[in-house]
């Protein structure tokens, strides 16, 4: 006899992946993530895929780790898949130590960042 399963958290329609441990700071994900959120999928992933953010990349690939998520375990049209939400939380911040002149030091900040993106599916039949 194991444990209970835990209860999904999502409602149905809808699928996420995570990112985590991405190389770059909080702020500068943010502004990749603002550029997708809400879009139509492929739409978001034309945006990324022509952006010039190194970061798009991480966030291209895990758009589509989202997308096969929705299809793959949980039977939902990729064609009517909406990224819903797409939020950025703070990971690690590795401290490194620059030396300057006249034996000082300067802190550098080599911060990380997680990305979560959900995707929804909303059927096309209700909009139109």
């Amino acid at each position: 006899m194991g444990k209970q399963a835990t209860p999904r958290a999502l409602p149905e329609n809808e699928a996420k992946a995570v990112a985590r441990m991405l190389r770059v700071s909080p702020q500068k994900l943010n502004l990749v993530a603002q550029l997708i959120r809400g879009k139509k999928v492929e739409s978001a992933l034309a945006d990324l895929e022509f952006s010039r953010k190194r970061i798009a990349r991480e966030v291209k690939k895990c758009l589509e780790s989202a997308i096969a998520n929705a299809e793959n375990n949980h039977d939902l049209d990729v064609d009517d898949l909406v990224v819903s939400e797409a939020f950025v939380g703070k990971a690690l911040v590795l401290k490194r130590f620059h030396a300057r002149a006249r034996g000082r030091g300067a802190r550098i900040l080599k911060p990380f960042a997680n990305l979560t993106i959900v995707v929804r599916e909303v059927p096309t039949a209700e909009a139109a």
